[in-house]
């Protein structure tokens, strides 16, 4: 009677068994305790060691002291990063980790009959060629595996450019005809698009979560293959206290240079990273929102967001709901774990570096925004860990260019003033300054081997599984060099992005970046010099006061001023696809999908790189098959007023008329989203001799796409 009970409870709270729990809580916090002593101890020698051996007053002066302060607070920020690094590759040198939540399972264990699984895509606007041949590519992988009459399959769409709607249901039908999966692979426009991505997996579990025990988010980018789906599913049955387990997806799949390096970095780093993080975190661990299996009954029971209340740049919607979500399922019982050592779950990494910082946008406005819940009753302690790690992640931006700007201060006050020996009232005996450039260079070295060494580490890791896949071992070396001076010349240029995009969430400013549509990905020199000219010029600004008042010291800031004075440059060339494909060829930045390539990115690329013509919002009109494709997955119109209907209708007669080049995209929405419009638009131009001549031309262009439909 009492297992039963406890079974009970664990079916409905995701409770664990008091044997159980006890002896993995105590484990995490005997690890949590160890990696606190870690970055306290070495951040008190850094600070120990900046005070005897940088600092010339050892920080008796006020502006020294902030210097110190800071620091040390961002040293212990890098030193976090530095010991979770180090125990990922203990950890993965042991080989034996008795907490991998993969571990409890074999291979092959069979799938029970109702453990029915649903695989959600959420995309709003993306390249639609590349999302359905990443949805294909994964439907086949699991119709190989032979697990296919467990899986689902949806396309929720957001999408609001006409033309796009008009590609997604075109693609959706192609899909379906390609793999017979109609019945199992579904698509759906919303309508009202509220709370962004989080309300459209919001809105599926509403209407569809009850018919599935899981669901799998992925992103418009992701791939995952068949086995690592169903080994998702077994960890779930086979752990009925967890609610959410985590891949660690590997990037693959790009060709341009930036994307290489860091898709090369992912791989030789990140399994380093993800293991160390499991092994602090254990069942507390992140959510990234894609690449994950849920369980939906406590998802849907416990992780509805709601606004937040006020005004202000901590108000209104939850940006960053993945790690909330997570939050919010521990805290009602439910383990959160981290699959570090599944394979078979790939991303694509973003192909440039103003995509990447576009991105970055988005994310440091969440970040911030999820201190609010910092204090929220109920939640776990590794949960605020979290969000802290995730503000940190870019407000040790702005605290870093402010350490820099107090360093230069300091010099320049010390270069024009002078020396300060009497700092006291009625001081007997002077402060004499110490400047040790050996001690300080030392000190210097010791501190950038502290933010070298993980990757260091990972090379090591990769050399001693074999580096046949990563180039070998001459090619590794060589990439993991270049890719520290990339990644060096980089972060001067990411701090003055962070601390911009931090500044404007702070101060609640929207900040407008739509860069052009680039079917290649490639930055052009007029976009470059567009976002990285003012910190071209304030470098080389900062550089000249400084070289104008104390020469030695630009030296030290050389690194600094000299990659943001080379930005625009860094920024173009690393965006090149033939620079990319170059190294390839010279055994550089290789991973090992680019030496073995899975079928399933083989699969990818060889749909989304085939000739497809999308078709268009005029398509969609005149084309009788598309048509009644798009009249078919929309719901009924709704009885309208007669406002509506007289809108509706001036719509139609202006599209008829005048050409669709006359129509806004808020029209062509109307049309695309209502089935009564759609199909009165369609008879009035195929019949009406008043139809304007575009027309006649466009479905002329269609009768080859319909005889192939």
């Amino acid at each position: 009677m009492a297992s039963e009970g406890w079974d009970r409870a664990i079916s409905s709270r995701g409770v664990e068994r008091p044997a159980e729990g006890w002896r993995l809580r105590a484990t995490a916090t005997i690890r949590r305790l160890l990696l606190t002593a870690l970055v306290l101890g070495q951040t008190g020698v850094f600070a120990y060691g900046m005070v005897n051996n940088v600092l010339p007053y050892h920080g008796a002066q006020p502006l020294e002291l902030a210097i110190l302060s800071l620091s040390s607070f961002l040293f212990a920020w890098v030193s976090l990063g530095f010991w979770t690094a180090v125990t990922g590759f203990l950890l993965l040198c042991w080989g034996r980790d008795r907490h991998a939540i993969t571990r409890s399972v074999e291979p092959g264990t069979p799938l029970s009959a109702d453990a029915r699984t649903a695989v959600v895509m959420p995309i709003c606007n993306e390249a639609v060629a590349r999302v359905f041949a990443g949805l294909r590519a994964t439907y086949e992988s699991v119709a190989r595996a032979g697990s296919l009459q467990h899986f689902d399959f949806f396309v929720l769409s957001d999408s609001t450019e006409p033309d796009t709607l008009t590609a997604e249901r075109h693609a959706w039908r192609d899909l379906c005809e390609s793999v017979e999966g109609f019945g199992r692979v579904f698509y759906r426009w919303r309508r009202h698009r509220i709370k962004r991505k989080s309300g459209n997996i919001a809105d599926f579990c509403r209407r569809w979560g009850s018919q599935y025990r899981y669901m799998v988010v992925m992103d418009a980018d992701s791939v995952m293959t068949g086995e690592c789906l169903t080994t998702l599913v077994r960890l779930m049955e086979a752990n009925p206290t967890s609610g959410i387990i985590q891949t660690a997806p590997r990037g693959a799949g790009r060709d341009t240079l930036y994307a290489r390096v860091q898709q090369f970095a992912t791989q030789v780093y990140g399994p380093l990273f993800t293991a160390g993080l499991h092994f602090w975190q254990l069942g507390e661990s992140f959510y990234w929102g894609h690449n994950a299996i849920i369980r939906i009954a406590p998802f849907m029971r416990h992780c509805a967001l709601g606004r937040l209340s006020g005004r202000g740049p901590f108000a209104g919607e939850i940006l960053s709901h993945d790690f909330v979500e997570a939050a919010l399922m521990r805290r009602a019982g439910w383990k959160v774990w981290m699959a570090y050592d599944l394979p078979g779950s790939y991303e694509e990494m973003p192909p440039n570096l103003l995509d990447e910082l576009k991105r970055d946008r988005r994310w440091c406005r969440g970040n911030l925004i999820n201190a609010r819940m910092f204090l929220w009753n109920g939640l776990h302690p590794a949960h605020r860990a979290v969000f802290m790690t995730g503000v940190m992640a870019y407000v040790s931006a702005p605290l870093w260019l402010l350490s820099l700007l107090l360093s230069s201060a300091f010099v320049l006050v010390h270069a024009v003033i002078g020396p300060t020996y009497f700092t006291q009232p009625r001081q007997l005996f002077p402060n004499w300054p110490e400047w040790d450039l050996h001690s300080t260079l030392m000190f210097m070295l010791a501190t950038a081997g502290v933010l070298f060494t993980p990757k260091i580490l990972g090379a090591i890791h990769v050399l001693r599984r074999g580096a046949g896949r990563f180039g070998g071992a001459a090619g590794l070396t060589l990439s993991v060099l270049t890719e520290m001076l990339l990644s060096s010349a980089l972060a001067p240029v990411r701090m003055l992005f962070h601390t911009q995009f931090v500044l404007a969430a702070l101060t609640n400013l929207q900040l407008q970046w739509k860069s052009p549509p680039r079917e290649d990905a490639e930055t052009t020199w007029t976009e470059a010099a567009r976002r990285h000219g003012i910190h071209t010029l304030v470098a080389v600004g900062w550089g000249v006061a400084v070289y104008w008042l104390a020469p030695l010291y630009l030296w030290w800031l050389l690194p600094i001023v000299g990659a943001l004075a080379l930005a625009i440059p860094i920024s173009v060339f690393s965006s090149r696809v033939s620079l990319g494909r170059a190294l390839r060829r010279a055994r550089m930045f290789v991973i090992p999908e680019e030496a073995e390539p899975p079928q399933e990115l083989q699969t990818v690329r060889a749909h989304a790189e085939r000739a497809w013509t999308a078709p268009r919002f005029v398509d969609m009109v005149v084309d009788p098959h598309l048509n009644a494709l798009a009249r078919a997955a929309l719901p009924w119109p709704a009885r309208s007023s007669d406002k509506v209907g007289a809108r509706h209708l001036r719509t139609i007669v202006t599209a008829t008329e005048r050409g669709p080049d006359a129509l806004t995209d808020g029209q062509k929405r109307l049309v695309l989203t209502d089935s009564l419009v759609l199909s009165q638009l369609h008879v009035q131009v195929s019949t009406s001799a008043s139809a304007h001549p575009a027309w006649r031309t466009a479905r002329a262009r269609t009768a080859p796409l319909t005889k192939a439909s």
